[in-house]
């Protein structure tokens, strides 16, 4: 266990399923604060590459003076596992899978059956109903979304998903985790997109019809948003960040739910197609190559 003070709200020990970028980012946030952090994944190849990615984004935090503390013995406290058995003990399990509907409840399911009741369980869904997800499991009331941002370790932000049947008490624990990181906590009820993902998907499914229908640029488009509207990063290029198919991924659950003005363009469809999935290919509305 760590010498680190730990904040208020931060649970000492947490688990993070799955360690892809935003796993990987979630662990780190957390080790940052002194927590000891176990990152389960499906294979030995993955958690390989997971652990290697927690140790990347740490080092390069450390080089870059964002943060503060010791590299190796913050590494110390970094489990990577292929059981889910080692969940036993947590006190917060974040889920950190793909945004597949039956893939993330059998996910859920599996890391639940590891949890003594009371362990509080979150999906770090986009868009998934967090009611739905949570009308899956056995105990639901333990159940919360905590939506993180891309890049964890930098982002401010933490959208905290409220479901039909959340138990009050969690929505202040899950405000005063968020705090403890050092982020800000946005709190919605559960719909379709939540608030983040619903408002940036319009943004950015409007700003690729302006370039299918040859308005402007992609450049120019994000330019107008970044120096007009002072977004930090343009709705293109968040996209290409977030990855294309991530962003059709959603754009299509939300036509399901919430009708037309969600249907994702052509020149979307045809991207993904191609294997134009943004900054991760190389290559989508920027060439990142």
């Amino acid at each position: 266990m760590s010498n680190t003070v730990m904040p208020a709200g931060v649970p000492a020990r947490v688990g993070v399923l799955g360690g892809g970028r935003m796993g990987a980012g979630i662990a780190h946030a957390f080790l940052v604060k002194g927590a000891d952090v176990v990152v389960v994944e499906r294979d030995e190849t993955s958690a390989q590459a997971g652990r290697e990615r927690v140790e990347a984004s740490a080092e390069k935090s450390i080089e870059r003076d964002t943060q503060s503390g010791n590299l190796d013995e913050m590494l110390s406290r970094l489990t990577v596992s292929v059981d889910y058995a080692d969940f036993g003990d947590r006190q917060l399990v974040v889920e950190a899978v793909p945004e597949d509907w039956a893939l993330k409840v059998a996910a859920l399911r599996r890391v639940e059956e590891q949890l003594p009741p009371g362990t509080v369980l979150a999906s770090n869904t986009s868009s998934l109903s967090v009611s739905g997800l949570a009308e899956e499991l056995a105990r639901p009331q333990d159940f919360i979304g905590l939506h993180f941002f891309n890049p964890v370790p930098a982002s401010t932000l933490i959208e905290v998903v409220i479901g039909k049947q959340t138990r009050p008490e969690l929505i202040e624990q899950a405000r005063n985790c968020v705090q403890g990181l050092g982020k800000t906590a946005v709190v919605v009820n559960d719909a379709p997109g939540f608030a983040s993902s619903r408002l940036g998907v319009a943004i950015a499914l409007e700003a690729m019809r302006m370039v299918e229908e040859g308005v402007a640029s992609a450049e120019d488009i994000d330019n107008a948003m970044v120096l007009g509207y002072k977004h930090p990063t343009g709705p293109l290029r968040t996209t290409d960040i977030v990855g294309l198919d991530v962003r059709l991924s959603i754009a299509e659950y939300l036509h399901e739910t919430l009708g037309e003005r969600f249907a994702p363009p052509q020149i979307l469809r045809d991207k993904v197609a191609r294997g134009e999935l943004g900054r991760k290919s190389g290559k989508g509305f920027f060439d990142w190559s």
